[in-house]
């Protein structure tokens, strides 16, 4: 049995716009201490294996005390690390890969077709290929078989598991022929649970740190344990900061900086999108003022405005339609009501009004 730490999609030196300046510089050099992070996990949990599934760099541009770190924190991974650069990270003449001084643990595949590396005190042998540029549209498992050579044979890869892609399309059929014992593979950022195909497992960890509101929630990487014809997984969270996207309902008259700090509680190292909803205040909101009150409440803030303008309930009560008999008969019931069954008919006369006129009623 092996056991892989499995990652992809670190995206380092990413620029992340949404967010300040000083911010943005922050989060990068937060994600420069990723691979020290992963290095630890790789000998917290005792991998025997590092298998890094491209995408590791956000672009061909990297700060230099970016690679110094990355190749530092490999090098004390306590383990050998194999990675296969991919659509964001491609193997070139005089990009990161080329120029950086890599330590001896690390070897890094640097061509589109399949490579291979015996791992003899593992019992393992590892097969990964690279992206040379932005894209690549043929399958880069088409063809390939692995021996029957008594090796436990895995495999690092970046791309999707979808005919047609752009991006180092892989054919289930292609998996289920390559005798290989797991794949890892890169480029789609949520995690998926492990699939199979023919003997193979297979999966994506997801990427480590989500960078915009499209990567919601935990992150993380991957602790596999892979023998043949089994392979087991532990996901390990890393992300050190999340995004969340959230609403903060108003009642009629109600205080929105009060919703605004209730939908934050709790969120303050984290990066959030916060959408008023209901009805709004006179005037309206202020998004800017309200912007300035949820500082200190979370670490990057972004603010969405989808309330509606108050309405009364029985400015057409007295008309002659269906609406104004229905509003009249509700007003008469609510009048001679009381306590709770005063409020459940005001509601039913919202509903009911909501449903006459064609509308989504945004009354809690």
């Amino acid at each position: 049995m092996v056991t892989i730490l499995h990652a992809a999609d670190l995206h380092l030196d990413s620029p992340f716009r949404g967010l300040s300046p000083d911010r943005a510089a922050r989060r990068r050099r937060e994600l420069r201490d990723l691979p020290r992070r992963l290095a630890v996990l790789a000998r917290e949990q005792g991998a025997d294996l590092m298998l890094l599934a491209g995408d590791l760099f956000d672009g061909t541009h990297l700060y230099r005390e970016t690679g110094e770190a990355l190749a530092a924190a490999l090098g004390e991974a306590g383990c050998p690390v194999c990675i296969a650069p991919g659509n964001h990270d491609p193997f070139q003449p005089g990009s990161p890969w080329d120029t950086i001084s890599w330590p001896d643990n690390v070897h890094l595949f640097t061509s589109p077709a399949l490579e291979r590396v015996v791992f003899p005190q593992l019992g393992c042998a590892v097969y990964g290929a690279a992206f040379t540029s932005s894209h690549r549209e043929d399958d880069p498992l088409a063809g390939f078989t692995a021996p029957e050579d008594g090796l436990l044979h895995l495999g690092v890869l970046h791309g999707e598991v979808q005919p047609g892609s752009a991006y180092g399309p892989i054919a289930p059929e292609s998996i289920a022929r390559s005798g290989l014992d797991y794949l890892a593979l890169g480029h789609i950022h949520t995690r998926r649970p492990l699939e199979k195909s023919g003997a193979t497992h297979w999966g994506w960890p997801g990427c480590p740190e989500g960078r915009g509101f499209d990567e919601t929630g935990d992150k993380g990487v991957l602790l596999v344990k892979v023998d043949k014809g089994r392979a087991e997984e532990t996901f390990l969270p890393t992300a050190r900061r999340r995004y969340h996207l959230l609403t903060a309902p108003l009642k009629g008259g109600e205080d929105p900086a009060a919703a605004l700090a209730a939908a934050l509680a709790g969120r303050e190292e984290d990066i959030c999108r916060v959408t008023f909803t209901g009805d709004a205040p006179a005037g309206g909101l202020d998004l800017a003022a309200l912007e300035g009150a949820g500082q200190g409440l979370c670490f990057g803030l972004e603010l969405r405005d989808a309330t509606t303008l108050p309405r009364d309930l029985w400015a057409r009560a007295g008309e002659d339609t269906l609406t104004g008999l229905f509003l009249s008969a509700m007003a008469e019931k609510i009048a001679a009501a009381g306590g709770e069954a005063r409020e459940t008919l005001e509601l039913a006369a919202r509903f009911g009004l909501a449903a006459l006129e064609n509308r989504e009623d945004l009354a809690p």
